[in-house]
């Protein structure tokens, strides 16, 4: 009797043995899919991390340039920016939501479609790959964007001309028309 319990103790001793290695192994495997699902995690985080890194580095890049286009101008930049936020004033009182269904002009700059399409053409003629869509008019920074492309082409550099050519287009510092306008932007200015 001795030796079957004895060889029933051995082969219960061979078999948790092997059952408990490949329970171990089956862990192991186990373990390895879970450490490779967070090294892929990892792994996404970083082409996000650098996905935003180039984006930060190319707005960096827009806003230099633009910068370099404002010391073009002869009027100075902090000038410059207080026009550009006169101008926000009266045309949306700074609300980047605004929309004026009558003339379907949005955003901050309250930019129609056919300012996107003469932007685009001077960008086109200035043999720039940079193109702007409609949905752009929303976007703060484009609106700002396309408000310094439209204004350097037709060298916009006085106050009064950046103001009443936004208003009425580039003939519009001629027009009687934007002279309210310019009030309006001249009295935030002043203010």
């Amino acid at each position: 009797m001795k030796n079957p319990v004895r060889f029933l103790l051995i082969f219960m001793l061979v078999f948790l043995t092997l059952f408990y290695g490949t329970f171990m192994a089956v862990q192991s495997h186990s373990d390895q899919e879970e450490i490779i699902k967070d090294l892929k995690e990892q792994i996404d985080i970083l082409y996000i991390d650098i996905e935003f890194s180039n984006a930060y580095c190319d707005s960096l890049q827009q806003k230099l340039d633009l910068c370099k286009k404002i010391n073009q101008l002869q009027i100075p930049e902090f000038e410059y920016i207080n026009v550009l936020n006169a101008i926000v004033e009266v045309e949306s009182n700074g609300n980047s939501n605004a929309y004026a269904p009558g003339e379907d002009a949005v955003g901050i700059l309250q930019i129609r479609k056919c300012m996107v399409d003469d932007v685009n053409r001077i960008l086109k003629r200035n043999n720039s790959s940079v193109r702007y869509n409609y949905t752009d008019r929303w976007n703060i920074n484009k609106s700002y964007e396309m408000f310094n492309i439209y204004c350097n082409y037709y060298n916009f550099t006085t106050a009064e001309h950046m103001a009443r050519g936004w208003n009425g287009g580039p003939r519009g510092i001629n027009k009687s028309s934007t002279l309210d306008y310019w009030e309006k932007v001249q009295g935030y200015l002043d203010s």
